[in-house]
Parts: structure tokens; sequence; C-alpha cells
């Protein structure tokens, strides 16, 4: 049997894609403090400090308001799970990879879904949902993705919302890239079930998964004719054990747990307002910078904090990828789908959201670029960020 493995050393990153972002200091020095039980005082204490936080960057008063243990596609997997029985009658806008991973979640729940699409790169338009609902007045769900992680589309929910309650379904939202970055507001866009994960806007590593359901929802919920078919996301039983009651459902992690605690308190130092300015601010800068450098943005409503441009013609679209992450330790995303080959997705997330990275990624991409060929007018992209940032 081999022995002699290598001592763990991994590379040090910037992390600048879809996710995850970069995870602070404060956060890893939090995951390595003293692992404690599941059921030991202390850390119940901090489940319930985690929980009110959950509801600040919600903002919502919902009660059932938790960290799954997973990732975000647990998060949208508990949320179609507890809403969903066999039979239901819902809708999902498509225009991108995470809208359909909703419609494939929900169709294994046993649902009858009805696909509302737009093209990867647009957003999901009010009306046609409005017109699905009237075709399908017996809907029970309408879900969409606020944030599209394939296509940095960044889709506006209250028109949505406002249709959706109005036909009697509940509003189920994706906001796994846009918790902690962008403006989101459960309460007063009236949002239903609404999902998350840590290693996004909240600057944790990947593991768990916020998740928040309104009144209504917990009451469809409560009011279920079958049973959830995951026994381990089953909001009856995982809720129990974030309660007073405290029954043992599963074995959390206790480590995970600090580190999204950790981040949630940077969250609230910083301010949701001032967090969301800061993103957009960024944002602002660094496609100041890559338009100069000649990419175009796909989506129209771009999110702040994820940005998807075309490779532009010359480029070596994985060779470039190849060269930013060993030359200069930069991650950026790949196309997905359709945009395979042909898109970049560059994420300024939480902890990335840096005028340093900023600049970085811009002078980087500006050296590689010039050296496969494409005309890309020196010194521009650093200047017009600078410029943004010194307004």
């Amino acid at each position: 049997m081999k022995t002699d493995y290598p001592e763990l050393n991994p590379a040090e990153r910037i992390l600048l894609g879809p996710g995850p972002s970069d995870v602070s200091a404060r956060v890893l020095a939090a995951m390595a403090k003293p692992t404690l039980g599941h059921l030991d005082p202390e850390y119940l204490a901090i489940m319930d400090d985690t929980r009110r936080l959950l509801q600040h960057v919600f903002r919502t008063t919902n009660e059932l308001t938790i960290a799954m243990p997973g990732t975000g596609s647990a998060g949208m997997e508990t949320c179609v799970a507890n809403l969903v029985e066999p039979g239901d009658e819902v809708i999902i806008g498509v225009c991108g990879y995470f809208g359909a991973r909703m419609v494939e979640m929900a169709e294994r729940h046993g649902a009858a879904v009805h696909r509302v699409e737009a093209p990867w790169g647009e957003i999901i338009d009010p009306a046609a949902i409005g017109r699905a609902l009237a075709d399908h007045p017996a809907t029970k769900v309408v879900g969409v993705v606020h944030a599209e992680t394939s296509t940095g589309a960044h889709q506006p929910l209250e028109e949505i919302s406002a249709l959706a309650h109005a036909a009697g379904a509940l509003l189920l939202v994706d906001a796994v890239t846009s918790l902690g970055c962008v403006e989101l507001r459960l309460d007063d866009w009236a949002i239903d079930a609404c999902y998350s994960c840590s290693q996004k806007g909240l600057s944790s590593p990947p593991g768990l998964a916020p998740v928040s359901f309104s009144p209504m929802a917990a009451e469809r919920i409560k009011g279920r004719k079958s049973r959830v078919r995951s026994w381990y996301l089953d909001l009856s039983l995982v809720s129990r054990y974030w309660s007073s009651d405290r029954v043992y459902h599963h074995t959390a992690s206790s480590n995970l747990g600090y580190a999204l605690y950790e981040g949630l308190r940077m969250v609230a130092e910083e301010g949701l307002d001032a967090r969301q300015t800061r993103h957009l601010d960024h944002h602002r800068a660094l496609r100041a910078g890559l338009e100069a450098l000649g990419l175009s943005y796909i989506p129209e409503r771009s999110l702040p904090n994820l940005n998807a441009v075309r490779v532009p013609d010359g480029a070596d679209d994985p060779d470039v990828r190849k060269r930013l992450l060993n030359e200069y330790g930069i991650e950026i995303g790949a196309g997905l789908g359709p945009f395979a080959g042909k898109a970049w997705r560059i994420g300024i997330m939480g902890s990335s959201c840096t005028q340093r990275n900023v600049i970085l990624v811009l002078g980087a991409l500006e050296s590689i670029l010039g050296d496969m060929g494409v005309a890309v007018p020196k010194g521009a992209a650093i200047t017009a960020a600078s410029g943004v940032f010194a307004s």
C-alpha cells in the first residue's frame, strides 16, 4: 500500500469565476476553531444567531429560515421536494442552465412542469408567465431564477410575484448567485420560497444552503397530502432540529456552521446596502475595462457580480483560462451549454469583489489577448476601470 502521499499544499488562487468566491481569512480562522457536537449548547446558540443573520440577509421575518446541509443544489431540491407533490402543476422559467435544473428536479418529484422559455442570455418575460398561468390555472408553484449563473442575466421578480399570487400560486426563487451581492427582498417582493448557497456572495466554503419559506409556503408544506420523497431534505424533520425542540436529524458540521456564521457577520458589519453598492461600483469599473478591451457583454440585463462576456475573435478560450490560472493564479468560468467556448464568466462576489482583483484580471487579460494577436488597446482597460474607481 502506498504510504508516501504528498503533504496537502493547495495553490493559492484568486477566485473570479461563477463560484466559489474567495474565502476571507476571518472565515478560514473561524473554521479552524474547535469542533463542537451538533447538539452542544454552544453550537445551538450559534445556530440561533445564524438564523437571525440569514433573516437579515434575506430581508425577511420568515420563521422557517435555516441553512440546509449541502450546496445550492441541495437548497433547490429542498424547496422543490417540500413544495411539490406528485401531479402538481408547476410553471418554471428557463433561460439558462439552472432554470433547466429546476425543471428536472420538479419532474423527478412528480410535478407536471410547464416551461416558459427565453433564449440563453435573456430574461423571462413576465407576460409569458402570465399567459402560462392563464393556460394552467391549477398551477401550485411558479419558479424563476433571480441570478442565472450560466448567463449572468439578472431577472426582475416583482411583476412575476404579483402574477403568481393573483393566480393563487407560490413563488419559488433561485438566489444562489444573488444573495449578499444584489438587492433581494423576500418580504417586500412576496417571495414564498428562496434558496441560496454559502460559497458565493456570503464568501464561505461550499457546504451549506440557506433557505427561507413564507408563512404561506410553510402552511402548504404542513398540509401536504403525501410525504416528502426525500427523507434528508424533509423540512418537517430538519426544521425540528432548528426549532426549540432540537430533535436530532443529522450530524451537522459545526465547522461549516462557524464559517457561514462568520461570513454572515461580515455581511451585517458592512451593511446590505453598502455591500450591494460595492458590488455595483466594482461591476461598473470591470465593465468599463472589459469593454475597453473590446469585449462585449452577453445579457442585456447583467448581474453586477457575474459578468458574462463573449470570447473575442482570435482568442483561444481554454488557453486564455489556462494561462490566467497558471501565470496569474486567477480562475474565471467557461461558458456552459450553448455558450461553451463562446463566453467567459467573470465573478466578483463577496470577498472576491475588490479593486485589486478588478485591475489584476483586466491587466492579465490584456497581456494574454495581446500575446494571441487579438487587437487590444494597450493600457485602455486599466485606465477605464481606474477612471470609474476615481469618480
